[in-house]
């Protein structure tokens, strides 16, 4: 099960963002996207999304990129079926038979749809387009936070590395140059005992 990382709220509606296995990617509830339509039935929103043909050839080619056990044959006849009356599809089916991972689906508790961002934010412009601009622009924000901090934290690290070299060279021009040295001789001192210093 993905855990919680944060909640975004775009255009009011709370939209939980998951880890999903690293610092840099996230799953984004697809069921919380749906509530901005249809609070009641989420997930009836998600499997009519999936249930269109331009839906399940946008899954299929992102799962062909980033899914190296992706079955593709499944994909195709999903391909064939969709479009008629019929056909319904959900997550977990989808899951099973093509072996997907852009998607991710739990029942339970603390279960629930979640896709990558790239899944979800075609989701969110298949339910609106002004909630996916919301949606995106929400995202993005602690994501900027967080570079900015991480900038913060690399410009104070930096300028600590000068005060030091600086309290190096001058520690090395103190207590290491003797007096009789040639001026040759006092830049190579000088260069071998700062080098040794900052080791």
């Amino acid at each position: 099960m993905p855990r919680k990382r944060a909640v975004i709220q775009p255009k009011g509606v709370e939209v939980s963002l998951f880890n999903a296995g690293n610092e840099n990617d996230a799953l984004i509830s697809l069921a919380d996207i749906a509530k901005y339509k249809n609070p009641e039935a989420p997930a009836d929103i998600i499997k009519n999304w999936m249930r269109s043909r331009s839906t399940i050839e946008y899954l299929g080619l992102w799962e062909q990129m980033y899914n190296t056990k992706f079955n593709n044959s499944a994909c195709t006849e999903l391909l064939t079926v969709s479009g008629s009356n019929s056909f319904v599809l959900s997550p977990k089916k989808w899951i099973e038979e093509t072996n997907a991972i852009g998607i991710v689906s739990k029942a339970g508790r603390y279960g629930g749809t979640y896709a990558r961002t790239d899944i979800a934010f075609e989701f969110a412009m298949w339910v609106s387009a002004e909630f996916r601009l919301y949606l995106i622009k929400d995202y993005q924000q602690p994501k900027e936070k967080e570079s900015d901090a991480q900038k913060l934290e690399w410009d104070v690290r930096r300028e600590l590395a000068k005060v030091n070299y600086k309290i190096h060279t001058d520690a090395v021009k103190e207590n290491f140059i003797p007096e009789q040295l040639t001026k040759s001789q006092v830049a190579f001192k000088y260069a071998t005992e700062t080098w040794l210093c900052l080791e």
